[in-house]
């Protein structure tokens, strides 16, 4: 008997083994891993982030399992790799034949920063923003969406016109997801996103900088379905947009509920 055999030869690859239910799964993988990843921004620099991944494959009907830990074993191998949208859809396709799979996605979800100007003092702070990268694999074929929620200020119309002084203002959540056939940097689209709003929102502000926000939002009030339609024609402009969906959110300082508006395009 050969003594040198590795113990793997000798277990059964059950995953592998024929299903007689014969019924498809959609998808199949893993979710809520959190991993270390870094972003390659257009300045050359790297921004190091955390990511929450979820990976899945569709199963075909007569296959019982598919491979887990393949999947963490792809994440392995890009974790120390600075990040583009473009390499993610690489990853995406890199997994099919790991997987032996027809079709899947991958999901990341992470904080992203942009350092900003405080808009009269210009002290500088770090502002995060929450992105969503899925990538879905067919084939030879890879399609990524990114989603941008992007906090604002909103300053209600309605209670200016009425009020002798003063009007309501909240901040707002606008979350933007688009499809494009050519590439977009998170800070141009963010930015986009952001001059929509009553005003923009900073880490830092001096005092200085709290006038310029409070008669900015002032001057520039916003219904919530202002702001996903002032949104919606910056997406519709942008070249090489495939798809869009814009969701406005305001958290109103005088109920307790939320406005929301949605415009997909």
């Amino acid at each position: 008997m050969n003594s040198q055999i590795e113990p793997s030869v000798l277990m059964p690859d059950v995953q592998s083994t024929l299903d007689e239910r014969h019924i498809t799964i959609q998808r199949v993988g893993i979710r809520q891993v959190k991993q270390p990843m870094l972003l390659q921004l257009a300045d050359g620099s790297v921004q190091a982030t955390i990511a929450e991944w979820t990976f899945t494959v569709m199963l075909p009907a007569h296959e019982k399992g598919t491979h887990m830990s393949r999947f963490m074993a792809l994440l392995n191998t890009w974790r120390n790799r600075p990040m583009t949208a473009e390499s993610f859809r690489a990853m995406a396709l890199e997994m099919l034949p790991l997987l032996h799979a027809e079709k899947g996605d991958i999901t990341a979800t992470f904080p992203y920063f942009i350092n900003k100007k405080a808009p009269v003092s210009g002290v500088e702070s770090l502002m995060d923003y929450q992105v969503t990268w899925v990538a879905r694999a067919e084939g030879q074929q890879a399609v990524v969406e990114q989603t941008m929620l992007v906090p604002v200020m909103s300053l209600c119309p309605c209670s200016k016109a009425i009020s002798e002084y003063g009007a309501h203002n909240q901040r707002s959540h606008v979350t933007v997801s688009v499809v494009a056939e050519q590439h977009y940097e998170l800070d141009d689209l963010i930015r986009r996103i952001e001059a929509q709003g009553s005003c923009e929102l900073w880490g830092l502000l001096k005092r200085t900088d709290e006038k310029y926000v409070t008669e900015r939002s002032y001057d520039n009030p916003k219904f919530v379905e202002d702001l996903v339609r002032d949104v919606a024609a910056v997406f519709q402009k942008l070249p090489g947009v495939v798809r869009y969906r814009v969701e406005a959110e305001n958290f109103e300082s005088i109920h307790n509920h939320s406005a929301y508006a949605v415009v997909e395009g």
